[in-house]
């Protein structure tokens, strides 16, 4: 496997990219998701791969409601699933029954949660020295506690309701290929100064080159770590399907897919601030509105286009089938090469299957843009796919045949920020001016996830929830002690 030897982080090249991209690209918002995307393994591989496909297009619209979520991925469908389940545990009511409207431009689930790699690991250790000098010990460890919280709140969610089955939940690990002697380095000072800091590093574990060449026939040394692996739209539609069978009497909750949002405008209705949120099937009075759009965020809110907002960044995923057999493949997940290429077997139905693998990444292939700024996930990108082809069988040899075609090959748009961490809270907080501010409040936003949106989207749409019934109920929203600081958008202005 041809490696640079002096690569970079992922992070530290996107930053990097930032500082030399001209800067016509800069200040252009984001494009509605387009019309034809690529068929992903997730929600194209059968015909009911996706149930919610079409969910509530073809209903009226409501006129009014208190709560519009743009976007139902994995937060959009997340803050919902949360709101409902906080008034639940509350026993909270109020005037009348809370309208929760969720809006999604194409079908149900379709952007990135739809098209991602299918992992859901939290981050052990890896860039604890980088966060630590940037912040301080308590913060760096929330980077960690959050997504320890996010991940154990799903499969505990997952588990509870006997979903793990139809969710393709697996627990097998988490392993990562160290290819260089820099990457060991900088691995090992990170382990390091994150056990200095007494960080829970339970169940990780060094692995030396001679064990992973034996058992898994890769020349490399790695660290093994907790994780799963599951599939990523069925655990979404268990969690919308859920929160409608549990809205009871303190809310109603409705979904209307292949229905993008055109534009926000703001209206005072009886002396207090509203919003009408357009739409291509008409327009909803809304008090509170939700961006969970991730990637296209900056469509709607063009003030986070360029490199202090969300950057759309396109990344590529495969699913290809291995030659060996599921007891040399094992059931592990994995990532390589600095973190650039992860992968996982999906689980067999026979002895005898080979398993599917599905790969993602290769951008590195096609610097030093990096898909950066590519917002359409129409297409796959030629050089991207042949370092995919190319990269499992020079790294497992005679495990992967390299003339096999995948079955299934596509693309979606990841939501980068130049920090690496995403955007929490109210909108109107990222913004300076006071005029400004004001045509934004009451609206929140969680997105810009960074290409790590398993592991910290769910626990970002747990806040947004706790941070509207605070508001709702005239109460002090109280910060999780989970939640790293530099998240919220209070401390985070763009402008």
């Amino acid at each position: 496997m041809p490696v640079n030897p002096q690569i970079l982080g992922k992070l530290e090249h996107f930053q990097r990219v930032l500082e030399t991209w001209p800067s016509e690209h800069l200040a252009r918002p984001a494009q509605r998701p387009s019309h034809n995307p690529t068929h992903s393994f997730w929600i194209d591989s059968s015909p009911d791969a996706n149930p919610l496909a079409g969910e509530g297009s073809q209903d009226p619209l409501p006129s009014n409601a208190d709560i519009c979520i743009i976007g139902a991925g994995i937060t959009g469908v997340g803050v919902a699933y949360h709101l409902i389940e906080l008034m639940n545990n509350a026993s909270l009511s109020f005037e009348h029954p809370l309208s929760i409207v969720i809006l999604e431009a194409r079908d149900f689930c379709s952007g990135a949660t739809g098209r991602n790699g299918g992992h859901l690991t939290p981050a052990a250790f890896l860039e604890f020295a980088r966060r630590h000098a940037l912040f301080d010990t308590v913060e760096a460890k929330k980077s960690y506690e959050f997504e320890q919280h996010t991940t154990s709140l799903l499969v505990k969610i997952i588990e509870e309701n006997g979903w793990a089955s139809d969710v393709d939940l697996v627990e097998g690990g988490h392993i990562s290929l160290l290819f260089t002697e820099k990457e060991e380095e900088d691995a090992k000072k990170d382990y390091e100064m994150a056990r200095q800091a007494q960080l829970d590093l339970d169940g990780v574990e060094w692995v030396p080159k001679e064990t992973v060449q034996a058992e898994y026939g890769a020349p490399y040394a790695g660290f093994r770590e907790p994780g799963h692996n599951v599939w990523p739209l069925k655990v979404v539609t268990k969690l919308y399907q859920h929160a409608r069978a549990h809205i009871g009497q303190s809310a109603n909750l409705s979904l209307h897919t292949r229905t993008p949002v055109t534009a926000i405008t703001q209206e005072t209705v009886d002396n207090s601030s509203a919003y009408t949120v357009v739409t291509n099937r008409g327009s909803i009075s809304c008090s509170r509105v939700v961006h969970a759009t991730n990637a296209y965020a900056s469509h709607l809110l063009p003030f986070l286009a360029g490199p202090e907002g969300i950057i759309p960044t396109r990344g590529q995923v495969m699913a290809i089938r291995a030659s060996a057999g599921t007891d040399q493949i094992k059931t592990s997940g994995w990532d390589g090469n600095d973190g650039f290429e992860y992968w996982f077997p999906r689980p067999v139905k026979h002895d005898d299957e080979k398993p599917l693998v599905i790969i993602g990444g290769g951008r590195e292939a096609v610097g030093p843009g990096y898909e950066l700024y590519v917002d359409s996930d129409s297409e796959t990108h030629p050089v991207v796919g042949k370092a995919l082809r190319e990269f499992l069988p020079s790294v497992f040899e005679g495990k992967y045949d390299p003339d096999s075609e995948p079955e299934m090959e596509w693309t979606g748009i990841m939501g980068y920020t130049k920090m690496g961490d995403p955007f929490v809270g109210p909108v109107a907080d990222l913004l300076a001016a006071n005029l400004q501010r004001d045509l934004y409040k009451r609206q929140y936003i969680a997105a810009g996830y960074t290409g790590h949106g398993m592991p910290r989207a769910f626990g970002c749409a747990e806040v947004i929830a706790q941070m509207i019934l605070a508001e709702l109920s005239d109460k002090e929203w109280k910060e999780p002690a989970w939640l790293p600081q530099r998240y919220l958008t209070w401390n985070r202005r763009v402008e």
